[in-house]
């Protein structure tokens, strides 16, 4: 297995922590006036979320986590589980609730998808930056209701809730960065 020495490591790489996947998320390099430099890591638990921080000395090194990124095509869900396939030798894993996480929201059939695999288990799911969703229920916007540019929300197709402009009404399709979970655009 590879490891990382305190120089190699860099934000999105994967490490393995008490055998648990992680990505590291935040790296600073420090160079005291007195004494040996150091590393300062910040790392997330793909699986829970808890995120930890590590000092790293010269001397100390990560283990490289067994991850694989793979673009795979969301079919559908079933209730407990969410089911992917690679669209390159149509191979199916299904996804539980842990390893879908937020990405439900904006998942409602054939997006593209990357799926973090871990010994063939799907850990994360990340959606496309951009999605398109129908409105399916938002309070109608009152002319003149505009005064401080607000917003409303409005629930979409698969259930996510985003804050919308005023003159966006039911039964309208919308951009929505999965991102932030933002408005973006209405879609013609």
């Amino acid at each position: 297995m590879a490891s990382y020495g305190m120089n190699d490591v860099k934000n999105g790489m994967k490490i393995l922590v008490n055998n648990e996947p992680c990505i590291i998320t935040d790296t600073e390099y420090v160079k005291p006036g007195k004494g040996q430099a150091f590393t300062r890591v910040k790392y997330r638990f793909i699986k829970s979320g808890r995120v930890v921080e590590l000092t790293m000395k010269a001397t100390d090194s990560l283990e490289a986590a067994d991850v694989i990124d793979t673009d795979m095509q969301f079919l559908y869900a079933d209730g407990e589980h969410w089911h992917f396939m690679n669209p390159e030798n149509f191979e199916q894993v299904q996804a539980d609730e842990v390893g879908v996480g937020d990405a439900r929201k904006y998942l409602k059939g054939e997006e593209q998808c990357v799926v973090t695999l871990w010994n063939g288990t799907p850990i994360q799911v990340t959606p496309p930056n951009f999605v398109e969703l129908k409105i399916t229920e938002t309070d109608p916007g009152v002319r003149g209701d505009t005064s401080g540019g607000g917003g409303k929300p409005a629930t979409l197709e698969t259930g996510a809730v985003v804050r919308v402009p005023l003159f966006v009404n039911q039964d309208e399709t919308i951009k929505v960065d999965t991102r932030s979970g933002e408005y973006v655009s209405r879609v013609k």
